[in-house]
């Protein structure tokens, strides 16, 4: 055993370690950096302490760790967390858990049984929820959704029945809101913390849904062909990309320090700013494409099922404006309206898949029906003189000929008479004269029978002589077909021409 002075010396020493903690301080006030022998000390008296469960002591000595160095903060942060556990201090275990994973985010520190005294307060669980990277049935669909819609672009961007800008707009529409599903995927489950070259990954597009689908509708209804001052439309995405790429360039811890910004600070200016651009951009937009739309549906130039596609399309497209129009609004006041937008993109992506995998024809608009010949014929042995021939000798056979006026005609028997094939002749008819053969027979024999009641002034002929007189078998055959041309029945277009 030593002697009584080395035992007083001990006691005054450790007694000196304990109670005279402190920060080295220079004449003029600032902390002293501790060289990395002095650091280590204090950090294994720090470690003892815990050790020792004195944790009052060891969050003091903690504490001068923090105030000395700054290297390895997060594993720190996590031992006065732990301390402050073992103490049942639950608003300051949670709020230096939090500060560690700010520096370093490692969501297994939450999952560290040493937190199970406090785990199950109110507290904790609010700060597992906010970081804890987990998927629940929303994530999950939208996942599903997000994969679906890539899936879909890419398919509808191969489909070469369907015209070729016409398709590009509509894939790229597609994948840009399959894209911010994903993105939306990843933030709601907190992955974003874990990927956070995440961040914004999205919003670089947020300015492109309407002038999309905009020209989308204008190729796809009016035959639009781009010229070099469409391009300006791209002028606010460009804009919006010179600010957002130096944020991209970001490195990653430099990216999860701004995504905590954003979680501390709420709706900050600038994400106001690019949400109240996008909501700019779809209102205006939308009223360009609620116009072509008008437009397309008063021409009637669209077959039934795409004017029905468009028509859908259209108003899904404008259901998330409204969505996102209302989430602006809750978002500015504190509330969260935030699913109800990405369930309308999720269906405007269902509703396009649905289509390309049952009717992809529609996707083309005006253009459908040539995409259709084009696709039909296009390993046809038919020439380009012979096609020509053909249509000068088949318009002989109707003009001069009237073989229309056959009761028994058919697609054999023009072929015969033309000296080629059925498959030909069927060509040569949906290649010049748009239509295929029951129309083009249709339209020559409807032709013939208003031209015999507008010579007919005096009403010497029956409506039947005359179905039976251009090749028709029966009244109400001449009559559906009649209707279907001049929108009335030929007694009604025969008032008309004497009336007139």
């Amino acid at each position: 055993m030593g002697s009584p002075i080395n035992l007083i010396a001990l006691l005054f020493f450790y007694t000196l370690s304990i109670s005279a903690i402190h920060i080295p301080i220079d004449p003029e006030g600032h902390e002293v950096w501790l060289d990395s022998q002095e650091y280590r000390n204090l950090l294994k008296k720090a470690d003892s302490f815990y050790l020792e469960h004195k944790y009052a002591d060891a969050i003091k000595a903690y504490d001068l760790v923090l105030k000395t160095h700054t290297e390895i903060k997060a594993p720190v942060l996590k031992k006065i967390a732990l301390s402050h556990a073992a103490l049942d201090h639950i608003d300051a275990c949670v709020d230096y858990i939090e500060r560690s994973l700010h520096f370093e985010f490692d969501p297994v520190i939450l999952q560290d049984e040493r937190f199970d005294s406090v785990r199950e307060t109110k507290a904790f669980n609010t700060l597992y929820k906010k970081y804890d990277p987990s998927f629940d049935v929303w994530s999950l669909i939208y996942f599903y959704v997000s994969l679906i819609g890539f899936y879909i672009a890419i398919v509808i961007n191969f489909n070469k029945k369907i015209d070729r800008i016409a398709r590009t707009l509509i894939s790229l529409f597609i994948f840009i809101h399959s894209f911010f599903i994903l993105h939306i995927c990843v933030s709601i489950t907190n992955y974003e913390y874990v990927f956070p070259h995440s961040y914004m990954m999205s919003t670089i597009f947020s300015l492109l849904y309407g002038p999309l689908l905009y020209f989308y509708f204008k190729r796809t209804t009016q035959e639009y062909f781009f010229k070099r001052i469409d391009l300006l439309h791209l002028v606010p995405t460009i804009l919006l990309s010179v600010y957002l790429i130096p944020i991209y360039l970001l490195d990653a811890e430099e990216k999860l320090a701004l995504l905590f910004r954003d979680v501390e600070e709420g709706f900050s200016m600038a994400n106001f700013a690019v949400t109240a651009l996008k909501l700019t951009s779809l209102i205006g937009y939308g009223y360009f494409i609620r116009r072509l739309y008008v437009k397309s549906k008063k021409s009637g130039e669209l077959s039934k099922q795409t004017a029905l596609w468009q028509r859908n399309l259209y108003y899904i497209h404008f259901m998330y404006i409204a969505s996102y129009l209302l989430y602006c609004i809750f978002i500015s006041n504190g509330l969260a309206l935030f699913h109800s937008q990405v369930i309308c993109m999720a269906l405007m992506v269902l509703y396009i898949g649905y289509f390309a995998s049952v009717q992809p024809d529609v996707f083309s608009g005006v253009f459908s029906l040539n995409n259709q010949v084009l696709f039909k014929y296009e390993k046809s042995g038919l020439t380009e003189s012979l096609s020509k021939e053909l249509m000068e000798n088949l318009r002989k056979l109707f003009d001069i000929d009237k073989i229309y006026k056959e009761n028994d005609i058919c697609l054999e028997m023009i072929a015969e008479r033309l000296n080629t094939t059925r498959h030909n002749a069927s060509q040569v008819i949906n290649e010049h004269f748009d239509m295929n053969f029951h129309e083009l027979v249709n339209k020559y024999r409807i032709e013939e029978a208003k031209s015999m009641l507008c010579k007919d002034r005096k009403n010497n002929l029956n409506i039947i002589d005359i179905a039976y007189e251009v090749g028709y078998n029966n009244k109400v055959t001449f009559n559906k077909a009649f209707k279907k041309d001049t929108k009335l029945t030929p007694s009604q277009y025969q008032k008309k021409v004497v009336s007139s």
